[in-house]
């Protein structure tokens, strides 16, 4: 039976270092888990125990020490150049520095013009296909000649989402969504994830040090200390572990 979902099928990644006596630090530990459409996962733990390097490993960009990773079926590490290729495509990232991910020298329109072309979009929609997927995430249409120094962090990650939506992912990796943003703006970036993940059927893995953001947005909560998986279960259950070991 095939998965339609993304599974992290026993994930580790160690790098080495040093020349002469070559020593190896491990980053992730025998990792798992499986990130369902229409669902969030959160992801927890403190700074430099592997949550961006995993997020990375998701996307392709890294290659793990040992363990696979499947995207609706795909072992992308294991599969034909366009199967992969395909696989990946299915999942895409919102990075924290969405202004950083854009390019500054391009305004919001050639932005977004040659990502639609890239994806294949006809020229004759390009046009129409903005303009819907800037109302979908509350942006005007004005914003479309400026430059991301020009507008707020909010609307640049707006930005970003559209950018996203034209490749129609199926699974997005949030990396601090909301971290750089002020609380006004964080409630609204909040919401929109929300209902885009209500009509899309989005499958979210959510990484971020906000515990009530985690709290509120995943039913499924992994925490992360020294690249080892320290408790993986609900909400509920995660405000338990997390005090007794704040204890």
């Amino acid at each position: 039976m095939l998965s339609i979902s993304v599974i992290v099928d026993h994930i580790s990644k160690s790098y080495g270092y040093g020349i002469f006596n070559k020593k190896y630090e491990c980053i992730l530990n025998d990792l798992c888990l499986k990130l369902d459409r229409g669902k969030t996962i959160g992801l927890l733990g403190p700074s430099g125990v592997g949550k961006t390097t995993l997020a990375k490993i998701m996307m392709g960009l890294e290659t793990p020490t040992s363990g696979k990773i499947f995207i609706n079926n795909i072992d992308i590490w294991d599969s034909k150049k366009e199967e992969r290729s395909k696989a990946l495509k299915k999942i895409q990232m919102l990075f924290q520095d969405t202004q950083g991910s854009l390019n500054p020298k391009k305004t919001i329109a050639k932005s977004l013009y040659e990502t639609a072309i890239l994806v294949g979009v006809k020229i004759s929609d390009i046009d129409s296909k903005i303009l819907e997927l800037l109302d979908i995430v509350g942006l005007s249409p004005d914003i479309l000649c400026r430059y991301p120094h020009q507008i707020s962090g909010g609307q640049n990650q707006r930005v970003a989402l559209a950018r996203i939506l034209l490749l129609n992912p199926e699974y997005i990796i949030l990396d601090e969504p909301t971290s750089a943003l002020d609380i006004a703006v964080q409630a609204q970036i909040i919401q929109l994830l929300r209902n885009l993940q209500i009509k899309r059927n989005l499958g979210y893995l959510l990484i971020s040090h906000n515990i009530p953001l985690i709290e509120f947005m995943a039913s499924h909560i992994i925490y992360l200390d020294k690249g080892s998986v320290v408790f993986s279960g609900s909400t509920n259950k995660f405000r338990e572990f997390y005090l007794n070991k704040e204890k």
